[in-house]
């Protein structure tokens, strides 16, 4: 209420009151009934009419607003919404233009006729006597995902809400119903459900299958040739130290292979792992310096890599390390450099900074680049565009949060808050 209203109720109430004071004074013969009297009633009636047409006016006011406010909420819900209204014995009388859009009709083809027209035989019976039984016998609203036929024979998948109409001495008299159209919203939704379990069989697969050939038969492969290898050089009389030089490198780069397949596995089998309902980060205090360097080791890039003392921190190893290498290998790989290098460091006991000299990448360009496939127009290097999505999505499952910066005259600075 406004201030003028609440002023002019108060003058209003207080020339009431002493109107009905003085009349009942008079009635009781308090006091006579003089011409001084009767002026003071006289001007009460006419001064409580300026109070009373500033009272009125806020009412009509504040009525307007509010018939206005119902118009506009009505229209809104007409133009979203599929809006039908029944007769008792469920035959359509009334239906907005959105309904006969989605559903295909024409008014005049729906008007009179059951909501059956609509019916694609997706539910059971039991479906529609729960909803008969929720709106007229508990006088309750009845919601569920429907779906529909339109009038081409197609399916269309509809949120719907029901309720019953009721007389003053509570006789259902009919049904009103909104409907807000959610196909192409139920399309995603199932196409998503579809590749996850694609997402979901690759999963087992890489747990179960890869598994196998990662940390069981290559690594027996590979001491076996080393054992045969031994026997043949010695049955060719082939000195143990030339030997050595001719395949000990060799094998050495397999060893160094393998090492880093099985910690790339790890890290993917961890990822998987977020899957699972329910699933919790499995994590414990490492030293980040510590178990960076040991995961870039055999990598044929550690050595463009510099990395200052870390903070220790509860992370989850594999995860963590395959986050940090995927900025690492990014700051190398968008780098036009002559020396191209990425220095990892602590700003603080919370903070660790991944700095390259490469291109440099703004936080325009991070944010946009953090959506999955996305990737720059023109972009010679080749990419899936899924990277940056995955390390932030690891950053996030470990609380941490993940921000870019560009340095001039090049370079990128990632910020990570522990």
């Amino acid at each position: 209420m406004t201030k003028k209203f609440i002023l002019s109720s108060i003058i209003a109430t207080f020339i009431m009151l002493t109107f009905f004071i003085v009349k009942t004074f008079v009635l009781l013969e308090v006091i006579p009934c003089n011409k001084l009297v009767q002026w003071y009633e006289y001007l009460s009636v006419i001064f409580f009419m300026i109070p009373f047409y500033f009272i009125m006016e806020e009412l009509i006011k504040k009525s307007r607003k509010n018939k206005q406010g119902i118009k506009s909420t009505e229209a809104l819900l007409d133009d979203s919404a599929l809006i039908s209204k029944a007769d008792r014995h469920g035959k359509i009388v009334f239906v907005n233009d959105k309904f006969c859009e989605v559903s295909g009709y024409k008014r005049h083809e729906l008007l009179g006729k059951d909501h059956v027209v609509l019916n694609s035989k997706t539910h059971p019976k039991e479906f529609w006597a729960n909803m008969y039984l929720t709106v007229i016998k508990y006088k309750s609203i009845w919601n569920e995902i429907v779906t529909n036929k339109n009038k081409r024979g197609e399916e269309y998948i509809v949120n719907s809400w029901v309720m019953g109409e009721f007389d003053e001495q509570g006789n259902h008299i009919g049904f009103i119903s909104v409907r807000q159209d959610i196909t192409e919203l139920y399309k995603q939704k199932m196409d998503i459900e579809r590749k996850n379990s694609y997402l979901e069989h690759a999963a087992k697969i890489l747990r179960h299958d890869m598994h196998s050939g990662i940390n069981t038969y290559i690594p027996r492969g590979i001491k076996s040739l080393e054992r045969r290898l031994s026997k043949l050089l010695v049955s060719l009389n082939i000195p143990e130290d030339q030997g050595e030089k001719h395949l000990g490198q060799s094998l050495q780069l397999l060893k160094e292979g393998l090492a880093h397949a099985q910690k790339v596995y790890s890290g993917v089998k961890e990822f998987t792992n977020l899957v699972k309902k329910d699933a919790r980060l499995d994590k414990a205090p490492y030293n980040l310096c510590e178990i960076l360097k040991d995961y870039l080791k055999s990598t044929n890039y550690s050595s463009q890599v510099k990395i200052d003392e870390l903070p220790t921190k509860d992370v989850n190893e594999s995860l963590f390390c395959t986050a940090i290498d995927n900025l690492i290998r990014n700051g190398l790989k968008y780098n036009d450099s002559k020396t191209k290098m990425v220095h990892i460091y602590k700003e603080d006991d919370n903070t660790i900074i991944v700095k390259d000299n490469g291109r440099g990448m703004s936080k325009e360009d991070f944010e946009e680049y953090s959506k999955p496939y996305v990737r720059k127009d023109g972009q010679k290097e080749s990419g899936t565009g899924l990277g940056l999505n995955i390390t932030i999505a690891i950053m996030k499952e470990h609380g941490f949060t993940i921000s870019s910066e560009k340095l001039e005259p090049c370079g990128t600075k990632i910020k990570i808050k522990l």
